[in-house]
């Protein structure tokens, strides 16, 4: 039996996170929810996902910070990150790509079957 890839979603716009959520799930993945950077990483460490899909902005701490955190932890530092944010700034852009990140998607460019597309051919090519 072939495992299902785990996907850690950290977002906190609640439409998005049902949208994707449901997206993900249809395609066969193992789909985990965190709204804030305290839960994304808590779950990180917990179910060692596949992969992070990761929002920029969001509340208390942000993607950034999450990043750092992320990479600073042995036990979780080399899962593959991509971020999924309206945010676009080349100063961010920069800072994330310098922590390792394996992509910077803006929200506005990609359907839900686009990201979906997109996160397979990171998990399976």
């Amino acid at each position: 039996m072939i495992k299902k890839k785990k996907i850690l979603l950290v977002e906190d716009e609640k439409m998005l996170v049902d949208m994707y959520e449901y997206k993900f799930s249809e395609a066969g993945f193992d789909v985990s929810l965190a709204s804030n950077v305290k839960q994304g990483l808590e779950i990180a460490r917990k179910e060692k996902p596949d992969l992070i899909i990761l929002d920029i902005i969001l509340p208390k701490n942000n993607g950034v910070y999450f990043l750092k955190k992320l990479r600073m932890d042995k036990s979780i530092s080399s899962i593959l990150v991509v971020i999924l944010s309206n945010y676009d700034d080349p100063i961010v852009k920069k800072q994330v790509k310098k922590l390792g990140v394996e992509d910077y998607l803006l929200k506005t460019d990609f359907t839900p079957l686009m990201l979906t597309k997109k996160i397979e051919s990171y998990l399976f090519n």
